[in-house]
C-alpha cells in the first residue's frame, strides 16, 4: 500500500512539508510506503479545458501534471497540502489539481484523501474546506482525525511547536493506515466496491 503526499508550497522543506512528513511518519510507522511529490516550486498553468488530455489521457502542457498522473494508479491515497494564500489554497496547487482531476475522476474513485494546510494565523479552513471538494466530487473516501487538519508557524521550527498541529498530524496518519487495511482486508474477504450509476446531469435552464 501506498500515499502520495503532494506538497504544493514553493517552499519545498518548509511549514506544508513539515506537516507532511509527520503524517508520512506514522504511515510508514504501520508499514504504508510513503511519496513526497513536490509541486510549488515551479509555477504551474491552469486548466483551459480545451479537453485534449480527454483524447490522450495526458495534458498537452508536458509538466508535473502528467509526472503525477503517471503516479496515480500505484498509489492507494493521497494526501494534498498547501500553505494558506488569502485564505485559499496556493494557485500552484489549484491549478495542479484542477488539471489533475479535470475528466480523470475515475482515476481516484475508492481511494482514500485527505488535504493539509499550513498558515500563520487564519484562513486555514477556509484553504481546508476548498481542497476537501476535490475528494467528495470524485466517490473518494475523506480520512479524518481529531481536528481540522492544520499546523501554525512562520517557519518549519515554529510548525514543529505547534503541538496540537503536529498531534493532529501524526493522528490523521494513524487514521490513514487503519483505512487502508480495512480496506484491503474488505478486498481479500470479497467485499465488492460501490456499483456506480450512470451519471445524470441537472439542467437548470428551463
Amino acid at each position: 500500500m501506498k500515499v502520495i503526499l503532494v506538497n504544493g508550497s514553493p517552499h519545498s522543506k518548509g511549514c506544508t512539508y513539515t506537516a507532511l512528513m509527520e503524517v508520512a511518519g506514522e504511515l510508514n510507522k504501520n508499514g504504508i510506503e510513503t511519496e513526497i511529490f513536490q509541486v510549488g516550486t515551479n509555477p504551474v498553468a491552469g486548466c483551459i479545458a480545451c479537453g485534449a488530455c480527454l483524447k490522450t489521457g495526458k495534458c498537452f502542457r508536458n509538466d508535473v501534471v502528467n509526472d503525477f498522473i503517471d503516479k496515480v494508479s500505484e498509489a492507494d491515497g493521497f494526501v494534498f497540502g498547501s500553505p494558506v494564500h488569502y485564505a485559499s489554497a496556493s494557485g500552484e496547487i489549484t491549478s495542479f489539481l484542477d488539471r489533475v482531476f479535470y475528466g480523470r475522476g475515475s482515476l481516484f474513485a475508492n481511494k482514500i484523501g485527505a488535504s493539509v494546510v499550513s498558515c500563520r494565523r487564519g484562513g486555514a479552513t477556509a484553504a481546508f474546506d476548498q481542497l476537501n471538494k476535490y475528494f467528495t466530487m470524485n466517490n473518494m473516501i475523506v480520512v479524518s482525525s481529531q481536528y481540522w487538519n492544520m499546523v501554525h508557524g512562520n517557519n518549519s521550527d515554529e510548525v514543529v511547536q505547534d503541538l496540537e498541529g503536529m498531534q493532529t498530524m501524526r493522528t490523521l496518519g494513524k487514521n490513514m493506515a487503519w483505512i487502508l487495511k480495512c480496506i484491503e482486508a474488505g478486498r481479500k474477504a470479497g467485499v465488492e466496491l460501490p456499483q456506480r450509476e450512470a451519471p445524470i446531469k441537472t439542467n437548470y435552464i428551463r
